[in-house]
C-alpha cells in the first residue's frame, strides 16, 4: 500500500496536468498486451499495421508489460497545457548517469537482460535512440488521434477542478479509482509494496491518462509526487457514434439538441462533439448556443480552447429523459 500523507496546506497544492509523452509510453504497454487493455482494441487494430517496419525493440526493453518504467521516460508534466516536443526535450536532457541507474532498477527478466545491459552501458547513445524512436512512434501512433484523447483528458481536469473547489479533496478522490481511497488526510493507493510519502507542502500532481486504464500509476520522490489515473468517460474514447438520445428528451428540446446534451456527459470541445455525432461544428455551435442560453450547458476556457459541460440542470434533464 502506498500512502500519500497530506499536511494542512497540501490539499491547496493539488494540481492537474496531463502528458502526451505519458500517453505515448503507456500506449506501448497496450500494444504489448492488447488483451489486457481491451478498451483500446479499436486503436490497436488501427495503429498496429502502421507500425510495421519501425523497430520498437529498445522501447520494449525499457517499457515492460507491467511493473516499473524508468522514470526518466515519464517526467512529471511541467505544464497544464503540455507539448510533446517540449516533454521529449526534457527526456533528452536527462543526465546519462540517471538513465543508467534507472535502467538498472528494472526487474530482471532473462529475455531482456542483454538488451537492457547494452542500453545501460551507453546511456547517452540510448537517450538519442530512444527519443528519436518516441518521436517517430508519436507521429504514427498517437498524433492522428491526439485531439480526441486530449479532449477527454481536458474534460476530466475540468470536472475534477470543479469538484475540488466545491467539495475539497473528497470531491476529487471519491471516484478516482477503485484502488484509491481518501480518509483523514491520507490518500492510499493499492499496491503490492508499502511506502509512505509525506507530501510536506509539495502537494500532489494528478495526471489523467487514457492508456493507464484499467490501473493507476504513481511517482514518488525524488520526483514530484504524482498519481496518474483513468479519466471519466475513457470507456467511450474510441466509440464511433454515441447512443441515441432518449425519445422523451428529443421530443422536449429537439433531437439535435438532445444529442448534443447527451454527448457531453463528459466535458468536450465543439469539434469533439461534432466528431462524436458525425455533424458539422457549426451545427453543434448552434445547438450549444441554445442549450447555454437555457442554462443547460456552460463553457470553460482552457488555453485557446473552450470545453462545454452540462450544468446541474442539464444533468437533471438528461437523467429525466432516460
Amino acid at each position: 500500500m502506498i500512502e500519500f500523507g497530506f499536511a494542512p496546506g497540501d490539499v491547496a497544492r493539488v494540481r492537474f496536468a496531463f502528458s502526451p509523452l505519458w500517453e505515448a509510453v503507456r500506449s506501448l504497454r497496450v500494444l504489448a498486451d492488447p488483451s489486457g487493455h481491451a478498451l483500446h482494441l479499436p486503436w490497436v487494430r488501427t495503429v498496429a499495421p502502421k507500425l510495421r517496419g519501425l523497430d520498437l525493440a529498445p522501447l520494449r526493453a525499457l517499457i515492460p508489460p507491467a511493473g516499473y518504467i524508468p522514470d526518466f521516460l515519464t517526467p512529471p508534466p511541467g505544464s497544464p497545457l503540455p507539448d510533446f516536443a517540449a516533454e521529449l526535450a526534457r527526456v533528452a536532457a536527462t543526465p546519462p548517469a540517471t538513465v543508467a541507474e534507472e535502467i538498472g532498477e528494472l526487474e530482471p527478466v532473462r529475455a531482456a537482460r542483454a538488451a537492457r545491459a547494452a542500453l545501460a552501458a551507453d546511456p547517452a547513445a540510448t537517450l538519442d535512440r530512444v527519443t528519436g524512436l518516441l518521436e517517430r512512434y508519436w507521429e504514427i501512433a498517437l498524433a492522428p488521434s491526439w485531439e480526441r484523447v486530449r479532449d477527454l483528458l481536458e474534460g476530466d481536469v475540468l470536472r475534477r477542478t470543479q469538484a475540488l473547489g466545491v467539495r475539497g479533496a473528497e470531491g476529487v478522490f471519491a471516484d478516482l479509482h477503485p484502488g484509491v481511497a481518501w480518509r483523514d488526510g491520507v490518500l492510499t493507493v493499492d499496491r503490492e509494496w508499502d511506502y509512505r510519502v509525506p507530501l510536506l507542502g509539495r502537494g500532489l500532481l494528478l495526471v489523467p491518462s487514457a492508456f493507464v486504464w484499467p490501473q493507476v500509476s504513481v511517482m514518488i520522490p525524488p520526483y514530484q509526487p504524482m498519481l496518474s489515473y483513468p479519466p471519466v468517460g475513457v470507456g467511450t474514447l474510441w466509440e464511433t457514434a454515441p447512443a441515441a438520445p432518449p425519445d422523451a428528451l428529443a421530443a422536449l428540446i429537439g433531437r439535435g439538441r438532445a444529442a448534443v446534451l447527451a454527448a457531453i456527459a463528459t466535458p468536450a470541445a465543439t469539434t469533439d462533439i461534432a466528431r462524436r455525432l458525425g455533424v458539422t461544428p457549426g451545427a453543434v455551435s448552434q445547438h450549444l448556443g441554445v442549450l447555454r442560453a437555457c442554462g443547460l450547458v456552460t463553457g470553460h476556457r482552457l488555453g485557446r480552447r473552450v470545453l462545454y459541460a452540462r450544468t446541474a440542470a442539464g444533468d437533471a434533464l438528461a437523467a429525466a429523459g432516460d
